[in-house]
């Protein structure tokens, strides 16, 4: 199984964030997530990030470069924290 750390950018609530905090990863354009709380942003934006890559994947489609060159594959027993999307 593929893992992805990827870059993400947290917004601070405002009117153009509909006064939420808004987190995204910008190498997959329209992957974006709002909430009230950082954290729950984020919680929010790996499973937006890992639907946008299995999207990916489904369509025949090719992951952009900076998402691919962030994937490492697990070896070894793997524990919760290791089987979800990093973000």
């Amino acid at each position: 199984m593929k893992q992805y750390r990827l870059p993400v950018i947290m917004y601070q609530p405002s009117e153009e964030t509909e006064n939420k905090y808004m987190a995204e990863v910008t190498p997959l354009v329209g992957c974006r997530a709002w909430w009230n709380t950082p954290e729950e942003a984020l919680d929010n934006l790996r499973n937006v990030a890992a639907e946008f890559i299995q999207s990916y994947r489904e369509h025949g489609q090719r992951l952009p470069r900076a998402v691919e060159d962030s994937a490492y594959e697990l070896v070894g027993p793997k524990t919760p924290a290791e089987v979800m999307v990093y973000v």
